[in-house]
């Protein structure tokens, strides 16, 4: 199995993304048995923020949760930018701590950014820290340039990891982004790793001939060979969200499979690498 270390904590490289979870009470058992599925089947990264369906996220995972030992669920939640100046984070995360039913959060993330300066940001994220409410802090949406000016701050290399948008269809960070975090021993978190809910994004990786190819070789979802190529370099958690128990166990699963030199080679010739700076991809 896969593993990826943020904050000292060896942690299965396919978490549990919870976007768009949440917003519908019909689905709610569902969709925490989705989630307590994943977990059972050895995932231990739980991702979600206040922004999701206005906390309604937030509320289905603590829910989620609590039939297990806190200590064994790395839990990561994130602060919207028109909450991330001193006067307003505290109480946010406060809110969103008890919307999570937990007095503490693994990781705590700043969505992306807004108007309030980011040094503001940073010392008050390290300054949560201390108070024990979090254990660790780190970013999301940055580029290169977003962390280079993270990195001239006092606190910002305390940052524990950066959570960006990546898949094998959207390999733009790769230019620049991927190879700067590896340096700078900065774990990557991708959202994404499949495409958007309903296909929002128009992917067409799940269907693809070769992917399809080389899932059937392996006895695997295509599902399963996407994440396997977006956790392929050592340094990536993919957070896939799903609300089907069988999606979410077979996630997971994910962690165990090798793709061989020539699997990802062909895989290259469809989704090329990129070859110039391109936008942060955003979703």
């Amino acid at each position: 199995m896969k593993t990826v270390t943020i904050s000292g904590h060896a942690l299965p490289a396919i978490g549990i993304g919870t976007w768009h979870m949440g917003d519908d009470p019909a689905k709610e058992e569902q969709e925490i048995n989705a989630i307590r599925a994943g977990l059972d089947a050895g995932a231990k990264v739980v991702d979600t923020a206040e922004m999701y369906g206005s906390g309604n996220s937030e509320t289905l995972v603590g829910k989620a949760l609590q039939p297990y030992d806190r200590e064994r669920v790395f839990l990561i939640s994130k602060v919207l930018p028109s909450n991330a100046s001193k006067a307003k984070m505290e109480e946010h995360l406060d809110a969103s701590l008890q919307r999570l039913q937990t007095d503490y959060l693994d990781l705590y993330l700043y969505h992306w950014r807004g108007g309030t300066p980011l040094s503001e940001t940073i010392s008050e994220l390290d300054r949560l820290k201390e108070t024990g409410k979090i254990r660790a802090w780190g970013v999301s949406n940055f580029d290169v340039a977003d962390l280079e000016e993270l990195w001239q701050l006092p606190a910002g290399p305390n940052a524990a990891a950066n959570e960006d948008l990546y898949n094998i269809e959207t390999r733009g960070i790769e230019y620049d982004l991927t190879d700067w975090q590896a340096q700078h021993d900065l774990p990557l978190i991708a959202y994404s790793p499949v495409g958007g809910l309903h296909n929002e994004l128009g992917t067409t990786m799940l269907d693809n001939a070769v992917v399809k190819q080389i899932a059937a070789t392996h006895n695997v979802s295509a599902h399963a060979v996407l994440l396997a190529w977006t956790i392929r370099n050592g340094n990536t958690i993919a957070i896939p969200q799903s609300s089907q128990v069988s999606h979410v166990e077979a996630n997971v699963k994910a962690t165990e499979l090798e793709l061989s030199s020539d699997e990802l080679n062909k895989l290259d010739q469809e989704y090329p690498s990129p070859t110039h700076k391109v936008p942060l991809a955003i979703n």
